[in-house]
C-alpha cells in the first residue's frame, strides 16, 4: 500500500476526519495551521499532507533533531530552529522560498502547545518577505475537520492582517480547547 493510500485510510477512515478545503495550493504558499494544542496535531498535518500527497515543510524546535529521531524529522520535512539566538530566520526561509521552484511550508502560529494571545509573527513576515499567500488551515478535533477556506496576502498591516488570520481560527476546537486564545 503506497503511503497516501495509507495515510487516507488512517486519517479518514479510522480517525474519522473529513476535509473543507476550498483553497487552491499553488507552488509556493505558506500555512498558518491553528489551534495548536497537542503534539497530536503534528501527525494530523502529516498524514494530511501525505494523504494530498503534498510534501509540506515545517518548523520545529532544534532540541527535537537529537539522534535517532533528528535525521527522521529531516526527512518528514523538519527544519530545526534555534530560538535562543536571533539567527534572521525569517530572512533565510524566505530566501530559500524566492529562490524555490517549489516550497510549502506550515507554521504554527501560536508557536506552542499552551494557551497564548500573542502569536508569532515569523509566518507573516516569511510571506510577506517571499511574497507568498497564507494559507489558514483550521483544525477542529470535536467535528473532526481540516478545512482551509481562507487565503490571505500579506498586506504589511500586520495587526489588520492578523486580526483577520485569528477571527478565522475563532471557529475551530483543539484536542485541548483550554489551551487556545484567539
Amino acid at each position: 500500500m503506497k503511503g497516501g493510500k495509507l495515510s487516507r485510510r488512517i486519517l479518514y477512515r479510522w480517525m474519522g476526519y473529513h476535509v473543507d478545503v476550498t483553497e487552491p495550493l499553488p507552488s509556493k504558499f505558506i500555512i498558518a495551521m491553528a489551534p495548536h494544542t497537542s503534539n497530536m496535531d503534528f501527525l494530523i498535518g502529516q498524514l494530511y499532507s501525505r494523504s494530498i500527497d503534498t510534501p509540506i515543510q515545517f518548523m520545529m524546535k532544534k532540541f527535537w533533531f537529537f539522534w535517532p529521531l533528528g535525521p527522521i524529522l529531516r526527512r518528514m520535512g523538519g527544519i530545526p530552529i534555534d530560538r535562543s539566538r536571533h539567527t534572521g530566520v525569517t530572512e533565510q526561509v524566505a530566501q530559500a522560498a524566492r529562490e524555490a521552484e517549489t516550497f510549502r511550508l506550515c507554521i504554527t502560529p501560536e508557536g506552542t502547545r499552551k494557551p497564548t494571545r500573542d502569536w508569532k509573527k515569523g509566518f507573516y513576515y516569511i510571506a510577506l518577505k517571499a511574497e507568498l499567500p497564507i494559507l489558514l488551515f483550521g483544525l477542529d478535533y470535536e467535528r473532526r475537520l481540516i478545512a482551509c477556506r481562507k487565503t490571505i496576502v500579506p498586506s504589511g498591516d500586520f495587526e489588520a492582517d492578523m486580526a483577520q488570520i485569528k477571527e478565522y481560527f475563532r471557529e475551530f476546537r483543539g484536542r485541548h480547547p483550554k489551551n487556545f486564545i484567539v
